[in-house]
């Protein structure tokens, strides 16, 4: 009997790796059977994402009831996932590729680990959301904030624009989730350093930027849970983060927490979707990258996940998103995959305060 997937837990995915290995055993391709759409699909398909138990349970259930193809998800980081399908390259194991940074994609396709596949929903993504040879394409987007404790900090005291952070009235107020394990973090750090970067080809003024930041820092939290928790109580009173999360906190658990959009603009990272390379169930994958970003799909996310919809035919999305605006900073994202890890290097080892930083 083949496992009933749902693996979330990092601690048990080796062995739900092994299982799911082993259920997929050689290709199935053509072992299919006509479903409840009269197509000729594969019976199983196998999806990475790091969404989450609750946003792939609710696609999970709604695709096979669909569908009538049976789904296993695996639940785990964007970057485990790239290292994964990087070392399946001779055997590919997933099918489909759900939920990362575009930049992650771009390595995965410059590896050649993707097949290029243009959705029917094409028309609907500005050229910004998607590979322009189709590798990937856009889900959602996420918007990169100055967040702040609204009973601590009223809205004309809080700060405007990222820069307005480096004022010394925000002296030990910055608690900050640790850059190097965060995808949001880096995006963030790595933005400050490309302002001057993109037309000077030298970060030097980007890290002195980081090196005010850190003078103000009160705290490096181990995790996102431990920040929150800390502006939440007003141990610190503003941070940098989502937006969606931002907001998310606020409408489920009240926290006392408002945003700012940066009035120069901020990075907006795009997460997407991509069909894994000679994955074994190809027409069902084709099926389940089409399911998960259909109009009603892309609402539902927004309603009650907190997703921004890269699709530009959503109706009826939560005014959070329809009443915000938003200007998104000009990024080559190429230039971020090409030096982060660098940038973020020197960031630990020579700006950084070691006693800032907050261990689990």
């Amino acid at each position: 009997m083949l496992l009933k997937k749902k693996q979330s837990a990092f601690a048990v995915l080796s062995l739900s790796a092994m299982l799911v290995l082993s259920a997929c055993g050689g290709s199935e391709k053509g072992s299919g059977s006509e479903n409840k759409e009269g197509k000729d699909f594969e019976d199983k398909i196998v999806v990475y994402s790091p969404h989450g138990k609750d946003i792939l349970s609710k696609f999970e259930q709604q695709f096979e009831e669909k569908y009538n193809i049976d789904v296993e998800w695996l639940d785990m980081g964007s970057q485990e996932i790239l290292d994964r399908v990087r070392s399946e390259k001779n055997n590919p194991q997933a099918d489909v590729w759900w939920g990362a940074p575009s930049t992650n994609f771009d390595q995965a396709k410059d590896e050649g680990l993707l097949t290029p596949y243009e959705p029917t929903y094409a028309d609907s993504l500005a050229d910004g959301f998607h590979d322009p040879d189709w590798n990937w394409s856009g889900t959602s987007q996420t918007p990169e904030v100055i967040m702040y404790n609204s009973k601590k900090v009223s809205a004309d005291e809080a700060p405007k624009d990222w820069d307005e952070l480096l004022d010394s009235k925000w002296k030990d107020e910055i608690i900050i989730r640790y850059p190097l394990a965060s995808g949001t973090m880096r995006t963030i750090f790595s933005a400050m350093i490309y302002r001057d970067f993109k037309d000077s080809n030298d970060p030097a003024k980007g890290y002195e930027w980081l090196e005010k930041l850190d003078a103000n820092t009160k705290e490096y939290s181990a995790n996102p849970e431990m920040m929150y928790n800390k502006v939440a109580k007003g141990e610190g009173t503003i941070s940098v983060w989502a937006m969606p999360d931002v907001v998310m906190l606020k409408e489920n658990k009240n926290y006392p927490f408002e945003f700012i959009i940066p009035e120069s603009g901020t990075p907006v990272l795009t997460e997407g979707i991509a069909l894994v390379k000679d994955g074994p169930h190809p027409k069902a994958a084709e099926a389940f990258y089409e399911f998960v970003n259909t109009p009603e799909a892309a609402k539902l996310l927004a309603d009650e996940f907190y997703r921004i919809p890269t699709r530009d035919d959503v109706e009826g999305l939560p005014s959070w998103i329809t009443d915000t605006e938003i200007k998104s900073m000009e990024i080559d994202w190429k230039v971020f995959q090409e030096n982060s890890d660098e940038w973020m290097k020197h960031w630990d080892e020579n700006i950084k305060n070691g006693d800032k930083e907050i261990k689990e």
